[in-house]
């Protein structure tokens, strides 16, 4: 049998898993420090005809590292981070990192993520504010008073550029390299009464997701072409056999 329905099918299955991944990208375009997932592709070349044929591959995703807008809300305990960074948070599954900044503090001071993990410090301690103490300040290094007393630091954390991200819960990422505390706040810094929303795109993945419908429709217009030029094939041989 001839490759072309095979070459078409790697090409539909690598269309709908970048289907898939515009699909979720939309869906998540409103939550706060969300990262886009992209996806790569690549062919493989077979030997095994007479005739080398290149496969597409089923793509390899990975999360985008671009920033998102930054938004005002006021609320002395939404932050976000300026520069490179996360904020690194405890969960039952270890330390995962988010630029998520919307904070609030629970009755014993704790202070906690928007699903409720405490936020860390440097130092990957918990953070305790005084629930009697009034509304904090922080400054760009991180660092937090009340009533004109430091208290503790937001710690800010750089993940390595090699680093491959999993999807954790809301926007959370978790790399398989270990995160390090930022020293550096020249470039980098936190916002205090702000958060930062999502970083995808919306009209650009309205836009990719109209390409991929068609060249999807394309694919398997081609693939029905060949299943039609086989069945012509097959009743003109049989009719004269």
């Amino acid at each position: 049998m001839q490759s072309s329905i095979y070459v078409a099918l790697s090409g539909q299955v690598a269309l709908q898993k970048r289907l898939d991944t515009i699909a979720n990208n939309i869906a998540n375009m409103n939550t706060a420090g969300y990262r886009a997932e992209e996806v790569t592709f690549s062919t493989v070349l077979s030997r095994a005809g007479a005739e080398p044929t290149a496969f597409a591959t089923s793509g390899e995703s990975y999360i985008s590292r671009q920033g998102g807008e930054l938004i005002s809300t006021g609320n002395p305990l939404d932050i976000a981070v300026q520069g490179e960074g996360w904020f690194a948070l405890r969960t039952p599954d270890g330390v995962v990192y988010t630029r998520d900044g919307r904070l609030h503090m629970d009755e014993g001071g704790t202070l906690r993520s928007v699903d409720n993990y405490p936020i860390l410090d440097a130092g990957g301690a918990s953070i305790m504010l005084d629930p009697s103490g009034g509304a904090p300040t922080i400054s760009q290094d991180g660092m937090i008073s009340q009533n004109g007393a430091q208290i503790g630091a937001v710690g800010l954390f750089s993940i390595d550029p090699a680093a491959r991200l999993s999807r954790y819960e809301n926007s959370s990422v978790r790399p398989d390299i270990p995160a390090t505390p930022v020293l550096d706040f020249t470039n980098n810094g936190v916002a205090q009464g702000m958060t930062e929303g999502s970083n995808v795109n919306p009209v650009l993945e309205m836009t990719r997701m109209i390409d991929v419908s068609r060249a999807f429709d394309s694919s398997a217009n081609a693939t029905q072409s060949t299943e039609n030029s086989f069945l012509d094939a097959i009743k003109t041989l049989g009719a004269t056999s």
